[in-house]
């Protein structure tokens, strides 16, 4: 018998005991019609996107296709309570769900999960569940991450519908529906908020019970402090119950921000300064692109990163499953998350110049950065605020980047002024890579071509100076070319020896010396290949690690 796909709880920060995992073999069609078909094409094991052949199908959807799911429900009578709420982790892009004919939910955005009470819509048996998807990829505004319908290069292949995880689970009138925690070691306390129409609650921790108030912040002292660090990832566990529902949770006490030395700001971890040596980790997977085969192998991407000796995941162009983020939780890796942007077009002036001619262009020109399409704009803010809704309260967070290399970028310096007043726990890269507006916690250069300088101060502006990407070393034993060339961007190597070699020397002649000039840290890019990129550690298919893993780490330790 053949295991459910990513069947774990897929939400370990707000967990009860009420789950049925939907993953595995549903019905699929592809039309060029949009009605809802009687006849389907065959199976698909979700959640595994129809563009790859782990999910049984292997086709591409076009803009122009509609994509429909289908799945009997089976759902036992002993499950049912008041509401029966379905999630989805991710449908790319657009998705309209129907229960029993009729329309339960339409929304936007292949990045997020959403969910809706199905209790409304179900018979007492002979459900049935269907999706009709629409994936515009990168023929418009929406979010599309670094999807494109021709691939090559920086673009990888496209894919649609439902590439994570669908489940559901079953409440009462009165259950707990979120939570946010902040912590503050800087006066010992841990504020946490729930929202419910029960008033009372109580919180147990350590031990000890507290008696909380719904839709309010409650403060609980944290006499003992255990500060959490990627080398000590403490999480205090806790549980919630009101009269109807209890829910599983956890935090970690721990503080990012800026501080200064030497006129310089460096970014600090539990008010001391703490530097970033962090990879461009992408989230691709070969088999299934966007989704993983398993959860191990979201574990084993962590550990092989921190045995390398980082302690820094930027997490780029793609919101990770709940999963995910638990594990850097648990085992201790730092996040910087990108906001993932729409791109209707990679223009060569204005997203590849600027890595060979530093140049700067005001981000309110709408036009020049094909950001003119208004309803656009909001909709990407919209998705910056629930990026942040959803992630609030995973302390491995660190970071958010806003915009990456100008795609899609508009009003970056209004953006992280509104933003750091929603999460202000946070530091923001408003502008990865250039056309910086002067603006976020980081001055964020891209530097491949050139060796690592630190600005002059007045071009920080009273930031802290990163770079947020850099290397990109390429190790492909299929060159047949000299040991090392020059690339037209990136250096290129055919054995580990060179490659190693050239590593140590950036890691010693063009990152340690500048820290004490002003370098708060460093993305390498990247961890692993993907698709046409070979400039990772590991393999695509995570088979081969590219390289010795001691000799990394040994160079990465300082």
């Amino acid at each position: 018998m053949n295991k459910v796909p990513l069947s774990e709880y897929p939400r370990p920060q707000f967990k009860r005991d009420s789950y049925i995992c939907l993953n595995g073999y549903w019905e699929y069609a592809i039309r060029r019609e949009k009605d809802i078909p009687n006849v389907f094409d065959g199976k698909i094991l979700v959640p595994y996107s129809p563009e790859v052949e782990k999910s049984g199908v292997n086709k591409v959807v076009m803009p122009s296709d509609y994509l429909f799911y289908r799945l009997s429900l089976d759902i036992p009578d002993d499950f049912i309570k008041d509401k029966v709420i379905l999630h989805f982790g991710a449908v790319d892009q657009i998705a309209e769900v129907f229960v029993n004919g009729k329309l339960a939910i339409k929304h936007v955005g292949g990045f997020l999960p959403f969910s809706i009470d199905i209790k409304p819509f179900l018979k007492k048996d002979n459900n049935v569940l269907i999706l009709r998807v629409v994936d515009t990829t990168n023929t418009s505004y929406h979010s599309s991450g670094k999807q494109a319908l021709n691939p090559e290069g920086i673009w990888y292949k496209p894919q649609s519908g439902i590439y994570m995880p669908v489940w559901m689970e079953s409440v009462r009138h009165g259950y707990i529906e979120k939570i946010k925690i902040t912590p503050d070691i800087d006066n010992k306390i841990v504020t946490i908020q729930f929202i419910s129409t029960i008033p009372d609650a109580v919180l147990t921790l350590n031990g000890q019970s507290f008696d909380l108030k719904a839709n309010k912040e409650n403060i609980i002292n944290i006499d003992d402090l255990h500060l959490w660090s990627p080398e000590d990832p403490y999480l205090y566990n806790f549980k919630i119950n009101n009269a109807v529902d209890t829910v599983f949770s956890y935090f970690a006490m721990r503080k990012v921000s800026l501080i200064e030395k030497n006129k310089r700001k460096y970014i600090a971890l539990n008010n001391e300064i703490y530097f970033n040596k962090g990879v461009l980790d992408q989230g691709y997977y070969q088999n299934g692109l966007l989704t993983p085969d398993s959860d191990e192998d979201y574990i084993n991407d962590i550990k092989l990163i921190k045995d390398l000796g980082f302690n820094v995941s930027r997490k780029h162009i793609k919101i990770e499953s709940l999963r995910w983020y638990y594990h850097c939780d648990r085992l201790g890796l730092l996040v910087w998350q990108d906001f993932v942007n729409g791109c209707t077009k990679y223009d060569f002036w204005l997203n590849q110049v600027p890595l060979f001619v530093r140049y700067r262009i005001s981000d309110r020109r709408y036009k020049t950065f094909f950001r003119e399409n208004e309803e656009g704009r909001e909709e990407a803010y919209q998705e910056f605020l629930d990026t942040i809704d959803l992630l609030y309260n995973s302390p491995c967070i660190i970071v958010w980047t806003i915009f990456n290399e100008g795609w899609g970028q508009f009003d970056a310096k209004r953006i992280y002024k509104k933003l750091k007043q929603v999460d202000p726990t946070r530091l923001y890269d408003h502008a990865s890579g250039w056309h910086d507006q002067g603006s976020g916690d980081f001055k964020s250069m891209h530097i491949y071509k050139w060796k690592i300088r630190v600005p002059l101060r007045y071009k920080i502006k009273n930031r802290a100076f990163v770079v947020s990407e850099c290397g990109a070393y390429i190790l492909d034993k299929r060159l047949k070319e000299a040991k090392k060339k020059e690339g037209f961007i990136y250096l290129l190597f055919n054995n580990k020896e060179d490659f190693q070699k050239e590593y140590v020397r950036f890691i010693n002649e063009e990152i340690k010396p500048n820290i004490n000039k002003g370098l708060a840290g460093f993305i390498y890019t990247q961890f692993s290949d993907v698709e046409e990129e070979m400039n990772g550690f590991v393999s695509y298919d995570r088979k081969e690690i590219k390289v010795d893993v001691p000799l990394i780490k040994k160079a990465n330790d300082f």
